[in-house]
């Protein structure tokens, strides 16, 4: 107990003290530096912009959730049946991955503009860019996972007549535990960039619209400010992620691993 109270601590401890610095030097660079607010607001500035006006930046930031959520749901669950498929029939593999490499590659700011022609400025375009975003480091990392159990436990079902699903189940899908949580942290995060990058293009909501809005009328202090909630939002969802792993494991009598 006591050493998971200092472990708790530390990682407490260590990035408030980490963020403190930090806002610190903000601080002294923008006031004691006698930087210009319109080119570097000061902490406090940013604090303010945020306590005056909480209703624009939570109303901006639910729609952005929206389509993180809606995006990131089906990207992830197209990743995760996509790798299925890749890692259990050879064929699709050899047939896929080509095309899975270009979609990795392909600049995804690229395709907003396109996706702007064919679907139109509603949510659901939005939502399509952010799935198109998150889905690929899933299929990546969730494929090389369910080919990591051991052979010999594989050979164990099958002296047992057990079937593929059975072998999913039991022994591939445990291995994989790592490899998919990797992947879903990549994603979550992407997730929150693609939304962004999405509102940028077609939105006229969201903390991405925010900042676009303060780029244009050189405000960077509500720019910073919609960082802010976004860095807060990212920072949930990836914490979301971490504790479903821990919870998980814990579940199937595994150390718990962030």
């Amino acid at each position: 107990m006591t050493t998971r109270i200092r472990t708790l601590a530390g990682d407490v401890f260590f990035p408030t003290a980490a963020l403190a610095v930090a806002a610190l030097c903000w601080w002294a660079v923008a006031v004691v530096g006698d930087v210009p607010a319109f080119v570097l607001p000061a902490p406090g500035a940013v604090v303010a912009r945020l306590v005056g006006n909480p209703t624009l930046y939570v109303h901006n930031a639910w729609y952005t959730l929206e389509k993180v959520l809606y995006g990131g749901s089906v990207g992830i669950a197209a990743g995760f049946l996509l790798a299925v498929l890749v890692a259990y029939l050879p064929w699709f593999r050899t047939a896929v991955y080509p095309y899975l490499v270009a979609v990795r590659v392909l600049p995804k700011l690229a395709v907003a503009p396109l996706l702007l022609i064919y679907l139109g400025t509603g949510t659901e375009t939005a939502v399509v860019f952010v799935a198109l975003i998150t889905f690929f480091p899933l299929v990546l990392s969730t494929a090389a996972g369910l080919e990591r159990a051991p052979s010999a436990h594989r050979d164990l079902l099958r002296s047992v007549d057990a079937g593929p699903l059975e072998r999913i189940v039991y022994v591939d899908l445990p291995y994989a535990l790592p490899d998919v949580f990797a992947g879903l942290k990549q994603s979550v995060t992407l997730a929150v960039v693609g939304a962004v990058v999405a509102e940028w293009v077609i939105a006229d909501r969201g903390l991405g619209f925010l900042i676009l809005m303060g780029s244009e009328n050189v405000r960077p202090d509500v720019m910073l400010a919609a960082l802010a909630v976004l860095l807060a939002l990212g920072l949930s969802l990836y914490g979301t992620v971490v504790l479903v792993q821990r919870g998980v494991r814990r579940w199937l009598g595994l150390e718990a691993t962030g």
